[in-house]
């Protein structure tokens, strides 16, 4: 079984070494373990310092692309090069190595599609009281939309088996980690916790300016994650709104109606004739969203065989207990009418 450590960096070279000096070369269950560095457009000396500890995998970016480009693009370099596990970690050291085999060991005993690492926010000393608190509430929504029970959602300390990358596209382009959960979640795969603690601060993130603004750019991924998969649980609620509200008018003046004194409320028939009509447009919008659900969930089905051909079918006899994402009427290991099998 191979694994991947991938390190995406940006200007990491005060840090780097320590990253790579305490990744572990031996882990239980792995056979080969690869590093790649992701370049994102870096001016220093990163490369430079990859390359003098051993790192032998680069993927480099011409200009910075950004952590989700980084990721995905790390994917597929990893996917290619015959990856059966993927660990991402972080290049500014701010998680423990070491932890790496802590963190692979559920999904190399089959038990995990992914395993995220939770740096127990509310024990770490360089967290405000109010980032520990929007920390939580930010895993509570994501939660809620991936249908998990996971403690940090935000870390970016995480192993995917291949079976589950095959599964899931990176799409956002500001930050994998919610995308991800919420699209597992909705998926069906495994998703197991390790709690670990870290290393302190090295420097401010480069993902965001500030807390507001990391809130602002990770409420609009979780939105459009969650939209992605449930449009009828927004759309629905919202059409049931303003069909009680459009309602409320016309009951209203029907009474009236009834009792002899309509007169003088065409105002009231006004609003409620808008109501409804925006409560139809949020049935239609329903409609038009639950078809565009269904064309993505083939066209991902479709892209998830494109996957096992281009990256080669998970081997079910590696991982116990994870299923083979084969596509129908293939033997594992045999000739898939492409070539050669695996």
């Amino acid at each position: 079984m191979k694994l991947f450590v991938q390190i995406p960096c940006l200007n990491e070279e005060g840090t780097l070494g320590m990253v790579l000096d305490t990744i572990p070369r031996q882990i239980e269950g792995i056979d080969e373990i690869e590093i790649l560095v992701i370049d994102d457009g870096s001016k220093d000396r990163t490369v430079e310092v990859a390359r003098e500890h051993g790192v032998k995998h680069f993927v480099r970016h011409a200009r910075n692309m950004g952590l989700a480009r980084s990721f995905r693009d790390g994917v597929d370099y990893a996917l290619a090069h015959g990856a059966d596990i993927v660990v991402n970690t972080d290049g500014d050291n701010q998680y423990k190595q070491e932890y790496i085999g802590d963190l692979v060991a559920p999904v190399v005993r089959g038990e995990a599609d992914i395993a995220i690492a939770d740096r127990q926010t509310a024990k770490i000393a360089h967290f405000s009281w109010f980032k520990k608190r929007m920390q939580h509430f930010g895993s509570q929504v994501v939660n809620y939309a991936a249908g998990t029970r996971l403690p940090d959602a935000a870390s970016g300390f995480r192993a995917y088996s291949k079976n589950a990358l095959l599964k899931l596209n990176v799409i956002t382009q500001f930050s994998y980690c919610m995308e991800t959960i919420i699209q597992a979640g909705n998926k069906r795969l495994r998703i197991a916790s390790v709690p670990i603690t870290t290393n302190p601060k090295t420097r401010e993130s480069r993902l965001f300016n500030n807390i507001f603004q990391h809130m602002a750019k990770s409420g609009g991924a979780i939105t459009r994650s969650y939209l992605m998969f449930k449009p009828h649980v927004v759309l629905g609620w919202l059409a049931t709104f303003f069909a009680i509200v459009g309602a409320i008018p016309f009951i209203r003046f029907f009474i009236l109606w009834c009792m002899g004194t309509a007169g003088g409320h065409i105002q009231s028939l006004v609003f409620g004739t808008t109501m409804l009509v925006a409560a139809l447009l949020c049935v239609a919008l329903l409609v038009i969203a639950d078809l565009q659900r269904t064309n993505r969930v083939l066209i991902e089905e479709t892209l998830e065989r494109v996957k096992n051909i281009e990256y080669g079918r998970v081997d079910d006899t590696q991982i116990p207990g994870i299923r083979a994402a084969l596509i129908p009427g293939l033997r594992p290991g045999g000739d898939d009418g492409y070539g050669q099998g695996n």
